[in-house]
């Protein structure tokens, strides 16, 4: 007689191995405890990406899965395509040229999920986010979450999701186990619509296992007493640092038309979040937290979930899109009679002053680089 693990399906499995290093050991440690610390599963908005099925099974990823709509990764995979359609140009290899630069004219035309191209199957898949809470508020960055980089550095850190490999027969800790378990066991989501409740359930019966990606973070707010996500896809907590210490010497100066004792503040505050790297971020009143976001693809037998009916796709194509924009005169036609109008002067000063300003946030970033390198030396 066949054990019974035999005979269930790769994709509604959950393989477990106990992790050896002291440094998993701690993870693992840490996550039992923020299942007790923050218990409540609150739901995001999905995000999209691009995945392709290998060879040896299962499915890889693009890098950048954090499209919050479907069109955005159709669109990197008609980019991804003409790469690879040039390349082939210039390898001498018409058939393939043709065929790939066939594959990218047809997604600007239409709304493709999934195509094979040069034998390589390609598909748009949907991530479900989830953030982690409790009475404390949302989870914040744990002390085993990887953040190499020192600040203003972080955008050199390596996508984790590119290559990333979703095959349900690699093995998972225990506490990635659990949550899988509770990821799967979701039902209700609040403020659904009833087409996207029962494209859940439906997802649920056709897609029910479960691949958990690497761990994004996002900025939250606390607003009366209730935590509001305002940035998406950081890669680590410094990647969110640095997004918000961006903001808070270019963005925001210019566009909140601060005063310059406002500015002044607001550059402390930045200078501040350098130097204390904090998860928790009090200043002009505000308060801010990092949070880790958890992020996971449901599988089924024929893999990944692509994107459902009720998920909102407003963009068409692209030249869909321009076709739309042509006929209602808000894209003029091609020729150089008609250049580009004039932006309103207002409009033109706050370009130019974001533009400064962003130079001046680069130099000051390569002096603190070439003060690091040389400390190094």
């Amino acid at each position: 007689m066949q054990p019974l693990e035999d005979n269930v399906p790769a994709y509604r499995t959950i393989r477990v191995a106990v992790p050896e290093d002291p440094a998993a050991a701690q993870a693992e440690e840490e996550a039992q405890q923020a299942r007790e610390r923050f218990p409540d599963l609150m739901g995001l908005e999905p995000v999209f990406g691009l995945a392709q099925e290998r060879e040896a099974g299962g499915w890889s990823l693009h890098g950048y899965f954090s499209n919050i709509y479907p069109q955005q990764a159709r669109d990197s995979l008609g980019s991804h395509l003409r790469l690879l359609a040039q390349q082939a140009e210039q390898d001498g290899d018409e058939a393939a040229h043709a065929q790939l630069q066939h594959a990218a004219d047809r997604l600007d035309r239409e709304r493709v999920d999934e195509m094979t191209v040069c034998g390589i199957r390609y598909r748009v898949v949907r991530a479900e986010q989830i953030i982690r809470s409790g009475p404390e508020g949302p989870e914040p960055p744990r002390n085993s979450d990887p953040d190499p980089a020192e600040p203003g550095e972080a955008h050199h850190v390596p996508d984790p999701t590119k290559g990333f490999v979703i095959d349900p027969v690699l093995p998972t800790s225990p506490a990635q186990a659990l949550l899988k378990t509770d990821l799967l066991r979701l039902t209700h989501l609040t403020g659904a619509t009833p087409h996207a409740q029962r494209d859940a359930a439906t997802a649920r019966h056709h897609h029910p296992g479960a691949a958990l990606l690497p761990t994004t973070y996002c900025l939250a707010e606390e607003e009366n007493g209730r935590w509001r996500p305002r940035t998406r896809h950081a890669t680590t907590p410094q990647d969110a640092r640095d997004t918000l210490a961006y903001s808070l010497r270019v963005l925001d100066p210019v566009m909140k038309n601060l005063d310059e004792t406002e500015r002044a503040a607001y550059r402390e505050a930045a200078d501040r979040l350098d130097e204390q790297r904090p998860s928790h971020f009090h200043f002009t009143g505000r308060h801010l937290r990092i949070v880790r976001v958890e992020r996971f693809i449901r599988i089924g037998p024929d893999g990944p979930e692509g994107p459902r009916p009720s998920d909102p796709d407003p963009d068409p194509p692209i030249l869909v899109q321009d076709q739309q924009l042509r006929e209602t005169g808000e894209l003029p036609p091609d020729n150089d009679e008609n250049p580009e109008p004039d932006l309103p002067p207002d409009i033109t000063a706050r370009h130019e002053e974001l533009f400064r300003l962003s130079i001046q946030e680069k130099e000051r970033q390569e002096k603190l680089m070439q003060a690091r390198q040389q400390r190094q030396n």
